[in-house]
């Protein structure tokens, strides 16, 4: 064997290694990922429209959505969170794309995966998950309907982030 084609072979198994150890620190399933919406450096179709269900009112867009088993499971991702439990807030977000996974292709997805900075959550997509985000998604919609909706946190950062800051009367920004 040449010396140029044994350099080639290092630096091949090189590459290999360091891409498998990348992959093994996003702590996502060994799964083709068949759409992306995470980056520019795209994998996988991109998710370039929302998924869409008119019956619930509800459109999205997860960060990725990987095939296992022959079904399709979203991941959401959230690089900046680092938390030992996950949030609920995010744990509906994940639960409303199984719903529009489930809406849009025929068949619910068994779970979902939430990333965070150095862990993984997955949540079980069971017909009490989707029963809570349904209640959820009820409320949210007559709250948006309400004449005076009261402020459901005392989080400042959050009401600084509210795009309803300058008009609520309760906001803490």
């Amino acid at each position: 064997m040449s010396p140029l084609a044994v350099v080639l072979l290092v630096l091949a198994g090189a590459a290999l290694i360091g891409g498998l150890r990348i992959r093994a620190r996003t702590g996502l399933p060994w799964a083709p990922i068949i759409a992306n919406d995470a980056s520019a450096g795209r994998i996988g179709r991109s998710v370039d429209q929302p998924l869409t269900t008119r019956r619930h009112g509800l459109s999205g867009k997860p960060d990725y959505i990987i095939e296992q088993g022959g079904r399709q499971i979203p991941v959401e991702v959230k690089p900046g969170r680092y938390a030992a439990q996950p949030y609920d807030s995010d744990l509906m977000q994940l639960a409303a794309y199984c719903l529009l996974i489930e809406e849009t292709s025929g068949h619910a997805p068994p779970y979902g995966i939430l990333r965070y900075a150095e862990v993984s959550f997955r949540l079980p997509y069971t017909a009490t998950v989707r029963a809570e985000l349904l209640t959820i998604l009820d409320e949210m919609r007559e709250l948006l309907d309400a004449e005076d909706a009261e402020r459901s946190h005392n989080n400042v950062r959050r009401c600084t982030g509210c795009g309803f800051a300058a008009q609520c009367e309760e906001s803490l920004a």
